[in-house]
């Protein structure tokens, strides 16, 4: 529990340093615009749409009589557009990150500054890491389709397709959503994809905490926008906490101090 109130913190941390450094939180909304323009027609599209998706996804039902029809359908029209949103918040992060990836790598690398000590760098080229930034989220992209098609399928379940699916997909949203905030800290300190998910999936209610606020505020298409700038700062402080980087040294040791001193006592062993 504690660890979940902590990712909220985290999250609220990211908000108040945007807030304190306005000309940051300004370009950061830029790319996060663009991106909602484009979603929000395809959205709009998609939901006119849903009624036919769902009655050409069960014909079975077809023949059903009322009021059974109405509620079976309705259901899975509700399912249907909680999975759209799924898919829309989860590549919205991932496709805004890819748009306006030097800048919140810079905004990163600020946080880091402003916290203090040296600003971690991969040692890749800018092209490189764009390069494995798009193809994290070509594999991104997949685990949310498969996710996707999982849950669109188990939301045929009477009862529990309508209540609890819903609900974990909820919490999946959140999970990606903190995974592909996190990335950028964490590629510019050389650690890549199957590492991070290793190292949030430790600390899993922390990376839940940070996500699932942030998942039911970027349901409101301005509010992810405005957000978008401080959720990658309060990504780059939980990852100064993943990576060990917020814990204070003993008695104003510093760390290459630390590992000379340890060295030495090697040395003379």
């Amino acid at each position: 529990m504690r660890d979940l109130v902590s990712g909220f913190g985290y999250l609220m941390k990211g908000q108040r340093w945007v807030a304190r450094h306005g000309r940051w939180w300004g370009f950061g909304m830029i790319p996060a615009l663009i991106t909602l323009v484009g979603y929000a027609a395809a959205l709009v599209a998609l939901f006119l749409w849903t009624d036919d998706v769902i009655a050409w996804a069960t014909p079975f039902a077809d023949d059903w009589s009322s009021p059974w029809l109405g509620i079976f359908r309705g259901a899975l029209s509700i399912l249907f557009a909680a999975i759209c949103l799924f898919l829309a918040i989860i590549t919205f992060t991932a496709v805004t990150l890819l748009v306006g990836q030097p800048f919140y790598e810079s905004l990163s690398e600020e946080v880091d500054r402003s916290e203090g000590g040296a600003v971690p760098e991969s040692g890749m080229s800018v092209w490189a890491e764009v390069w494995i930034g798009l193809r994290e989220a070509i594999v991104l992209l997949i685990r949310v389709t498969l996710w996707s098609v999982l849950f669109f399928a188990l939301g045929f379940i009477p009862g529990v397709g309508q209540t609890v699916i819903p609900a974990l997909a909820f919490c999946v949203t959140a999970f990606f959503l903190t995974e592909e905030l996190t990335s950028i800290a964490l590629l510019r300190r050389g650690i890549l994809l199957t590492e991070r998910r290793r190292m949030l999936r430790s600390r899993r209610l922390l990376s839940l905490g940070f996500g699932i606020p942030l998942s039911v505020l970027f349901l409101l298409p301005l509010i992810a926008v405005f957000l978008m700038p401080g959720a990658v700062a309060g990504a780059t402080l939980l990852v100064r906490e993943l990576t060990g980087e917020d814990e204070p040294a003993p008695q104003s040791e510093t760390a290459a101090g630390a590992l000379n001193g340890a060295n030495g006592v090697n040395d003379g062993s």
